[in-house]
């Protein structure tokens, strides 16, 4: 049973190295109140940057707040205390600034705000036409 345990505890291990070998990892983040990005060097000598109020519970953070950049344990994370907010190196690189309920609420609000010379003569058309139709009871 023992050896089984120290078999299992080499086995992750090595499980670990190879994801700080491979993973990126953030060597030092900062803010940059001037383009209102955070800007994040990686341990791979690679460097990346993302506007900090496009990431869930950053989006009223002030310049003071954000500037508290801290880099989490191996570089796999970014925290801002005061805000309590944390976020995924990995994560950001992939361009996942939230959680898939929150993203999914961003682009609907961003598609639903999308103006076009085609949508706006739909709409004419259709206000022309007294509107969108009412429901009525039974409908859905």
């Amino acid at each position: 049973m023992a050896d089984e345990f120290i078999k299992q505890m080499e086995e992750a291990e090595a499980c670990g190295r190879q994801v700080l070998a491979s993973e990126p990892r953030a060597k030092s983040a900062r803010y940059d109140a001037a383009s209102g990005r955070v800007i994040v060097e990686l341990t791979n000598g690679c460097s990346f940057a993302f506007p900090a109020r496009r990431v869930q519970g950053l989006e009223e953070a002030n310049d003071e707040d954000l500037a508290e950049t801290e880099v989490l344990g191996l570089g796999l994370g970014l925290h801002w205390e005061r805000l309590d907010v944390d976020a995924s190196v990995p994560g950001l690189l992939a361009g996942l600034f939230g959680t898939k309920a929150w993203m999914d609420r961003q682009r609907a609000a961003k598609a639903g705000a999308a103006r076009s010379a085609a949508k706006a003569a739909a709409a004419r058309r259709n206000g022309a036409k007294g509107g969108r139709p009412r429901k009525t009871v039974g409908q859905r």
